[in-house]
């Protein structure tokens, strides 16, 4: 067994448009692959650009730069002797591409164009990419001037072509080529090719960590082989978080994987491998080998390279060397079982990561968060804390990018964060804004929790202001709107809430811009929101108030997996100042108290709880159920309603999302996380105005509620004993969908 193969799958926390310092990370990944033995490296999903580019993809400029920087790659002697595919953007023939560019030494191999595109989720690639429709055909590339005086290539290969080295074969898939039901690397595992490298641009949603695994597991069971798989991880600029996990996967089994959630910046999965295993393991597959057999072949660009080490002990035994009886022994004892997060996990740990790319790349000085003592609010404040945990974390393991940083975040460049509390009192301010509606039990809540996690708070009353305004339009108006309690119009009512609740972002922006100046630091906080997923669908906010901010880590949450994260969180910790805030009922407190008691609460002004807003929510989403479906669904499900209780349900929501939905054209950027958010600006397109009488849909509804009536009064006249009305079958809502890169959760 003389074969033996070393690879690294690189993961990279990349940045939309920062040219240098994806370059600097590309060429850290080189080097610390080499460092490890690998004589192949691979890289994320359009690595040299950073994937969220977008628009700026249109631009001649996006083209020339990263043509730029990989004339810097191929110069650099930290590039030598070794085989290395980047992603980036490639015209060809005027049309633009997403590509791999292979090279070796100072010669370009290959530039492989993506065939298949991701159009779902938060994916637009065919706005700013066309897909190579031609199969297994490569045409001539005319090299730029940079690239040809430096390799002295004047055209090289494009198109669906695998390297052939002197030992074995290499092909390639790109991100969304994994995921869909005719998958390259099924043909071309038939016609020989060994190892397949899968640069990719998979971003993080809740309850999705296992689906990439399955699907590379899968794969390399069925067809045998080493699969690797580069993934981004980081927010490049965007509102999403990058998944991380890469790994180099052996016919069906883990060789090694990366960390999903951390903040370092390169990370580099090596694992060692014998040739000989992966051709064992597919002469074993009989019908496999006769398929293979009739294959139709690639066209290979032949190098002269080898991939593979002669010795029969692994001369670097940091590596992991997998030959097929120690894959199977070791897999069997759990060694290198995949491990996955909880959600409560994953809430800690995402949106936390998100939070500290943001801070460092937007150059601000921390956070401000108006801390009401609810569960939103507080949840974003956990969310800081939990990434000031991260911070200290990773500085203590001598992550010298992290405390550089954090060094330039707080103007101190002798400063060591040792403790995460320490650090939140540094990066957080907290502020409770108080009115005469305001109870005594929410702001000691908002107090003990800042206490505890040893945020700079204060608490404030903004009755002044309130009074100010209303004094502004008695003097116009000679008239005083009152609230509801008092006598006032419903129109009254509103009005005197909004007030208050756009005071306080008012506020908050002047705190946020000033409170380092008082506390001697330079910069300024950004203002975090805390408007969770649910209220956003329903529209239960008001236009630029208190949820307006900079970021909002917890817009892309509901309320119930916010509250599964608040217990975990507590119980981590040890912040009993949470549990107050979890037993306590959700409130906005913008009426006056009676008796000095809260007389508002949020599902009784919403008309529906937040469990029936959350099945709203994926319904709609995931379901893409109209009025008429949802009510189809519901009524088969939601046993404990009359199906008139369930019509009125579901036409209540969605006139409430009708008449609401231009609110979420101006929703706060959030850190996408779950299936069903209705992030308009990239996640959830549709119209902001809508007729909210939806009078046709109603009217369908309005019929099957009668039919149904009609059917339940005929059984029960034929028996005296009454029975369950019959009603259609449908496919029940409450399952497992798996939806590509970003699958549906479980209800």
């Amino acid at each position: 067994m003389g074969r033996k193969v070393t690879v690294a799958a690189c993961t990279l926390n990349q940045w939309a448009m920062d040219f240098d310092g994806n370059f600097r990370r590309i060429l850290q990944s080189i080097e610390e692959a080499k460092a490890a033995g690998a004589t192949y490296r691979s890289g994320p999903e359009l690595e040299i650009c950073g994937y969220s580019c977008e628009d700026h993809f249109y631009e001649s400029d996006t083209l020339l730069h990263c043509w730029e920087v990989l004339a810097m790659l191929m110069k650099s002697s930290v590039c030598e002797d070794i085989l290395i595919d980047v992603g980036m953007p490639v015209m060809h023939k005027n049309v633009t591409y997403n590509c791999r560019v292979v090279f070796l030494n100072w010669s370009v191999l290959l530039i492989r164009p993506k065939m298949l595109l991701c159009e779902d989720g938060n994916y637009r690639e065919s706005r700013w990419f066309s897909p190579w429709t031609k199969e297994r055909t490569i045409e001539d590339y005319f090299l730029p001037r940079m690239i040809s005086q430096l390799t002295g290539q004047n055209v090289v290969p494009f198109g669906d072509a695998v390297i052939s080295t002197k030992d074995t074969c290499i092909g390639f898939e790109i991100c969304e080529e994994l995921w869909n039901p005719r998958s390259n690397h099924i043909p071309m595992s038939l016609d020989g090719v060994e190892i397949i490298a899968n640069g990719s641009g998979s971003y993080f949603e809740l309850r999705k960590g296992y689906v990439t695994v399955d699907l590379v597991k899968s794969a390399t069971f069925k067809c045998g082989g080493c699969y690797i798989f580069s993934n981004l991880r980081g927010c490049d600029g965007a509102r999403l978080y990058f998944n991380g996990g890469s790994g180099i996967f052996l016919n069906g089994y883990i060789l090694n994987r990366g960390k999903q959630f951390a903040l370092e910046e390169v990370e580099v999965t090596v694992a060692t491998f014998d040739l000989e295993d992966i051709r064992s393991y597919r002469t074993n597959i009989r019908s496999r080998s006769h398929s293979a057999a009739r294959s139709e072949s690639y066209p290979r660009v032949k190098i002269d390279f080898v991939l593979s080490s002669t010795n029969s002990i692994l001369s670097n035994p940091s590596n992991k060397l997998m030959n097929m009886e120690q894959n199977i022994l070791e897999n069997m004892s759990g060694m290198l079982n995949a491990s996955y997060h909880t959600p409560e996990e994953e809430i800690s740990l995402a949106p936390a990561c998100w939070l500290w790319d943001y801070l460092r790349r937007s150059c601000q000085g921390g956070f401000f968060i108006p801390l009401s003592g609810g569960i939103d609010s507080s949840s974003s404040a956990c969310l800081v804390y939990s990434m000031c945990t991260l911070i200290v974390e990773s500085v203590s393991k001598g992550n010298a990018q992290v405390l550089s940083d954090i060094r330039k975040i707080v103007g101190d460049c002798e400063y060591t964060p040792t403790d995460p509390k320490q650090l939140c009192n540094t990066l957080l301010v907290t502020c409770y804004m108080g009115t005469e509606n305001s109870s005594a039990e929410t702001k000691a809540r908002a107090a003990e929790l800042a206490k505890q996690i040893g945020s700079y708070h204060h608490n404030i009353v903004i009755d002044t202001a309130v009074s100010a305004i209303l004094g502004i339009f008695q003097q116009i108006t000679k008239i005083v709107p009152r609230f509801k309690v008092h006598g006032g119009s419903p129109r009254e009512n509103q009005a005197l809430q909004n007030i208050q609740a756009r005071l306080r972002m008012v506020i908050t922006y002047l705190f946020a811009q000033l409170m380092l100046w008082i506390r001697g630091r330079p910069g300024g906080l950004l203002v975090l929101g805390s408007t969770n997923v649910d209220e956003a669908l329903r529209g239960y906010v008001t236009k630029y108030d208190s949820s307006s901010a900079d970021i909002n880590p917890i817009g892309g949450i509901s309320k119930n997996d916010l509250k599964r994260f608040l217990s975990y969180f507590r119980k981590k910790h040890g912040l009993s100042a949470l549990d107050d805030i979890l037993t306590s009922p959700p409130t906005a407190e913008l009426e006056p108290l009676q008796d000095g008691k809260l007389t508002q609460f949020d599902e009784v002004e919403m008309g529906m709880t937040y469990n029936e807003l959350e099945t709203f929510g994926k319904l709609r989403k995931q379901y893409c159920a109209g009025p008429y479906s949802m009510f189809c669904r519901l009524v088969n499900t939601w046993n404990h309603y009359t199906p008139k209780e369930v019509a009125d349900k579901v036409r209540h929501f969605y006139r409430c999302y009708a008449i609401h939905r231009h609110k979420m054209t101006i929703l706060t950027p959030s850190c996408h996380i779950e299936t069903y958010s209705p992030d308009d600006n990239r996640f959830d397109h549709r119209q902001f105005l809508y007729n909210h009488t939806w009078k046709w849909q109603f009217n369908a509804i309005e019929e099957e509620v009668k039919r149904m009536s009609t059917e339940e009064h005929t059984t029960r006249s034929k028996t005296d004993a009454p029975k369950v009305p019959a009603r259609p079958r449908v496919i029940p809502f409450n399952s497992v969908i798996s939806n590509k890169k970003h699958p549906g959760v479980i209800v």
